[in-house]
């Protein structure tokens, strides 16, 4: 006869989920991840994709890097920055260079492996006010054996924007930006960036 205690096994994977992260426990604001037809998402699989449209948005948490192999890849048509300290410069630098930056659209194409979304963002350079939208088509890798991200690709459609933001972007490269964009150590430290961030804005 069954008895009202859990097993040993029910109990640990309760332990596990209740350990998964989440948006809640990560801090995501990109909650509502639109899905193209006949996609269809797993918790975690959109868990990754709203934490990528935050940090594509200029919101970089160490929550969010989190969610990314130590030996994670991300790469546009102008750098490639591979381990940690290369693609968290990268997106710590993105809100450095550009504010505000405006999500104006997104959709999942493809729930595989990678995952597949068509994005458009509106990045206003800094200091000069300058305006531009790019689209793009993000590609997700994800880690079968830890869930985590292994690679993101952010393929731009076709051409490099205008001058000024094509160099602004050529600044993010992944050689000068761990050098000159600073990446928090500790949970506070990201706290005041964080904060620094929302004041600017």
């Amino acid at each position: 006869m069954a008895s009202g205690t859990p097993s040993a096994t029910a109990k640990a994977q309760a332990d596990s989920n209740s350990k998964a992260p989440s948006f809640e426990s990560i801090g995501v604001k990109n909650t509502q991840v639109n899905q193209g037809q006949g996609v269809n998402l797993s918790s975690h699989q959109k868990l990754l994709v709203g934490s990528v449209l935050d940090l594509f948005a200029g919101r970089p948490t160490l929550s969010h890097l989190s969610l990314w192999l130590p030996t994670a890849t991300f790469a546009d048509p102008i750098t490639s920055a591979t381990g940690y300290d290369r693609f968290a410069a990268q997106w710590y630098g993105l809100p450095a260079v550009f504010d505000p930056i405006q999500l104006v659209s997104h959709q999942v194409v493809s729930a595989g492996n990678p995952i597949e979304l068509d994005l458009c963002n509106k990045y206003t350079l800094k200091g000069i006010k300058k305006e531009q939208e790019i689209a793009s088509r993000v590609r997700i890798f994800v880690d079968e054996a830890s869930g985590k991200i292994e690679k993101v690709e952010d393929k731009w459609d076709g051409k490099l924007p205008d001058g000024v933001f094509s160099e602004a972007f050529r600044k993010l490269n992944a050689v000068t930006v761990p050098t000159m964009v600073k990446v928090p150590k500790t949970e506070e430290e990201d706290r005041k960036m964080i904060a620094e961030r929302e004041g600017q804005k």
